[in-house]
């Protein structure tokens, strides 16, 4: 995951075909911080199992509380510093220039202070993308600034799929690592559909508002990318890296392919089927 490919995320938030705004909403935040909180994780088990050690509850608490806690703490540093500038500040394209120092003078020096910067680009990009956007920004702002934001955004897509495609060569196409991958496809989203389930389930015993069918849209809508092929290249070679990489690649495929490419029609049916009748 790119800080760019997180900042247009969170400051277009733009919801997929058929969904409604508010549950588009929450699918692009839900994933942003599912990427962040899921690359922290990532980093910490890689790092305790490549370092052979016996690792306790203290030593990950520790590790996970630096990464997490501290690229959240970071990230509304540097978001708050962001929103100052724009406030301070009423040319467009010197307000552009300011999210992009933020995202990468942010995202580098997160990585040198030993924080998440993902999950800093999160929360940086919440600040600017809502309450800098109604107290530090004009409309003319906003309009170039979401424009700009949605090329990138835009461009980094296309490069991800012209990566995934060049990725085909590094496959292990032995039928034994095709079968496990493609069985990994429903093993993914029945995981998705517990992990998805269970907090809605929640909010609806607590009486919350949620949006219909919103554990099937998020479920089917929760789509892999980039970030899962960059997780599993970072792997060391080893006995089970084919695998892997392999299994990755099925899933990620099948997400934007299959995935991808019904969630808004998906949505739409069944968004139909609990719309009154005319």
């Amino acid at each position: 995951m790119t800080p760019f490919e997180v900042f247009a995320a969170i400051t277009t938030l733009a919801g997929a075909s058929g969904v409604p705004r508010t549950l588009g909403v929450k699918i692009t935040g839900e994933s942003l911080f599912n990427d962040g909180f899921g690359v922290v994780i990532f980093v910490l088990v890689l790092g305790v199992a490549s370092a052979g050690e016996e690792a306790t509850l203290a030593h990950i608490a520790r590790l996970f509380l630096m990464e997490a806690g501290g690229g959240i703490l970071y990230g509304l540093v540097t978001g708050w510093i962001a929103y100052r500038l724009l406030k301070e500040v009423d040319q467009y394209d010197v307000e552009i220039l300011i999210t992009l120092g933020l995202v990468t003078g942010g995202y580098a020096l997160a990585h040198r202070l030993h924080v998440s910067g993902p999950l800093a680009m999160v929360v940086a990009g919440l600040m600017i993308g809502n309450h800098g956007r109604v107290y530090a920004m004009s409309p003319r702002t906003q309009e170039r600034l979401d424009a700009f934001w949605e090329l990138v955004d835009n461009f980094l897509n296309a490069v991800l799929f012209v990566l995934i495609g060049l990725e085909v060569v590094l496959l292990d196409y032995a039928p034994l690592t095709l079968v496990a991958g493609f069985l990994m496809v429903p093993l993914v989203l029945t995981a998705r559909w517990i992990s998805v389930g269970i907090p809605i389930s929640l909010l609806r015993w607590l009486r919350l508002a949620v949006s219909p069918h919103a554990v099937k849209i998020l479920t089917w809508g929760g789509l892999r990318g980039g970030i899962s092929l960059a997780l599993a290249l970072s792997i060391p070679p080893g006995k089970y890296y084919d695998l892997i990489l392999t299994s990755t690649y099925i899933v990620v495929a099948f997400s934007i392919i299959v995935q991808g490419l019904t969630t808004g029609p998906v949505a739409r049916r069944l968004n139909a089927a609990v719309a009154p009748a005319p």
